[in-house]
């Protein structure tokens, strides 16, 4: 006898595995109605990538620094940012709001949103340098002690007489260590010997009949002209009256 004839529904589970796949694989997925797939812009990735660049960057650097006395009187403030004359007030009246009436104990940080307040205080006078809030503290707390570091070693134990009457000479180190609030330079013998050079640059200009040393003697302690080699009150060349 014949066999009986399959049904369509026999047949179709008689197929090959590999023939359902083949033609499930030939199906494309249509994207659903409302969404697009937009191509990927290189400009943007290129631009993403430089930002987080800056970004990383700018957390490297401080934003500014402020040197004050316990009383509240500025010695020395730079600002590496931009900043309004306005934001400039306002940021040393926070200072001296926030960080002055601070006891000994309490923590040298104090947070600002966008920065925060990294002091240390030497004698009666507060080094405050504004950070960004991604920046470590301690690397900042570290630069501070560098910089006062190489001022001792200039002005051989600095007071703040010394910043108040020489005032160009700390900014001379301050610029010679740190470029857009970032420290290019932590050696402190090569800071103070570019400075020395440069003093000595300023003497070898000076033209025969011509009393520009002055303009050194300006405001310099005892101890800044015994380090240029030149005796107080001295004008002319090294060690000459």
């Amino acid at each position: 006898a014949a066999p009986p004839p399959s049904s369509p529904a026999s047949q179709k589970s008689r197929r090959p595995i590999s023939e359902s796949g083949r033609k499930s694989r030939r199906r494309r997925r249509r994207p659903p109605t409302g969404r697009v797939p937009r191509p990927v812009d290189a400009t943007m990735t290129d631009y993403d990538h430089a930002a987080i660049k800056s970004k990383a960057a700018a957390a490297c650097g401080w934003n500014f620094i402020v040197l004050m006395s316990r009383q509240g009187k500025i010695r020395l403030s730079e600002f590496f940012s931009s900043y309004s004359e306005s934001q400039k007030k306002r940021i040393l009246r926070d200072i001296a709001a926030d960080v002055l009436p601070r006891q000994a104990k309490m923590c040298n940080i104090i947070e600002k949103g966008e920065y925060k307040f990294v002091y240390r205080r030497y004698a009666s006078l507060y080094f405050i340098v504004g950070a960004p809030a991604e920046m470590n503290e301690l690397i900042v707390l570290e630069q501070i002690h560098l910089f006062v570091e190489a001022l001792d070693g200039y002005f051989n134990s600095v007071c703040e007489l010394d910043l108040v009457f020489s005032l160009h000479k700390s900014l001379m180190i301050l610029f010679e260590m740190f470029i857009g609030g970032m420290l290019c330079e932590s050696n402190r013998r090569e800071v103070l010997q570019q400075i020395v050079e440069a003093e000595e640059m300023v003497e070898q200009m000076t033209k025969p009949g011509e009393d520009t040393s002055s303009q050194l003697d300006d405001g310099l302690s005892f101890q800044e002209q015994f380090q240029l080699g030149r005796k107080p009150g001295a004008r002319g060349p090294r060690g000459g009256r």
